[in-house]
């Protein structure tokens, strides 16, 4: 039975990605060593650094002035070092569920956070559109796509302030203005590498301002300066970013994942809103390209077990949702196929005809 992976994190990638990824861990580069096992200072390493800091750099038109680092931590290590780098006396952050949420916590350990809009008040179904940027903050903070509730912020912002972006789960999904950032970051996990991996884009001019200290490992000027290789960096995960982002230039690049992206949600969320037992939760003008969130009708609540049972029957793979909204997520990265999409909508349908 042919299976299809929904899973939010670590999630899907490529065919192709995994077996060039596995191959290299056999043998890299006809060395006779197993990529784990070859130092990141070897000659024949620092190639596949340069190559993925490129194709970046080239799939999403990033300006000069910036650099793009691979670093370890995951995203959650950036909600410290974003602050320590960049908050001198106040920074604004806009919340929009979980993560968003642990990054203001993080921030406030050095200094005053505004909150300047939050969707907390309807468990963060909606991204809010109405709020105030404060000119005297030093940077604003987003997180673009929010896998739990299924939620997206899809068009770049303007802003009067440093513009900071959480981008973990929709990177390389559609094409970003990347001068309106000051910094981009994200686990790889989700849309660019298998786990291990956080890629940082991030203006180097801004870097350098706040008075404090700034510990070594965590101060981006290190990492820029050495140009990710500072110490030693998930050498394996890096490979797997490479391969990816050549799968993403050789199938048209990111307007082409867009394009894509767009197909499939709406594959999915058509069958959401016709199905009679299913109803979105993200509200409509709100709703992620990324993760598909829906839950049963209150009439069909008791079948949420039945149902996941049947999806795992049809080779459904992680569409359970997370607990603070439950029901069901399928996410929907860059790998995602339209087959599997369908399949989704017809184990849907087949379940619908079933009650």
């Amino acid at each position: 039975m042919k299976k299809y992976n929904f899973n939010a994190g670590p999630s899907i990638l490529p065919r192709e990605v995994i077996e060039q990824t596995a191959q290299a861990c056999l043998d890299f580069d006809n060395s006779g060593l197993s990529l784990m096992e070859i130092s990141h200072r070897a000659k024949n390493f620092q190639p596949i650094v340069d190559e993925a800091v490129a194709l970046f750099k080239e799939l999403l038109n990033i300006p000069e002035g910036y650099s793009v680092l691979f670093l370890g931590g995951g995203a959650s290590l950036e909600f410290c070092m974003i602050p320590y780098n960049f908050l001198e006396k106040k920074a604004a952050y806009l919340n929009t569920g979980v993560w968003a949420t642990k990054a203001e916590k993080e921030a406030k350990l050095f200094g005053e956070v505004v909150e300047i809009a939050s969707s907390k008040d309807r468990n963060f179904t909606y991204i809010p559109r109405d709020f105030v940027i404060p000119t005297d903050a030093d940077y604003l903070h987003i997180t673009t796509n929010n896998t739990i509730y299924g939620t997206e912020l899809r068009e770049d912002l303007d802003s009067p302030i440093p513009l900071i972006a959480d981008m973990s789960s929709d990177i390389l999904s559609r094409p970003v203005d990347v001068s309106k950032y000051t910094m981009i970051y994200g686990g790889a996990q989700k849309n660019l590498a298998m786990a291990g991996l956080t890629f940082v884009i991030v203006k180097e001019d801004a870097l350098g301002k706040v008075s404090r200290p700034i510990p070594t490992m965590l101060d981006y000027r290190t990492h820029v300066k050495k140009g990710s290789m500072f110490n030693t960096p998930p050498v394996v995960p890096i490979y797997s970013a490479l391969m990816n982002l050549r799968y993403i230039k050789a199938h048209g690049g990111v307007e082409a994942m867009a394009k894509l992206a767009q197909q499939r949600a709406d594959i999915i969320y058509n069958e959401i809103d016709r199905n009679k037992l299913f109803v979105g939760t993200a509200e409509k003008d709100s709703r992620s390209l990324m993760n598909i969130t829906f839950v049963l009708n209150e009439e069909y609540k008791d079948l949420q077990e039945e149902f996941l049972a049947f999806a795992t029957s049809k080779g459904m793979v992680g569409v359970k949702g997370h607990r603070d909204v439950g029901g069901f997520r399928a996410s929907c990265y860059n790998a995602m196929s339209i087959e599997g999409c369908e399949a989704l909508v017809k184990c849907m349908q087949e379940f619908e005809a079933m009650h």
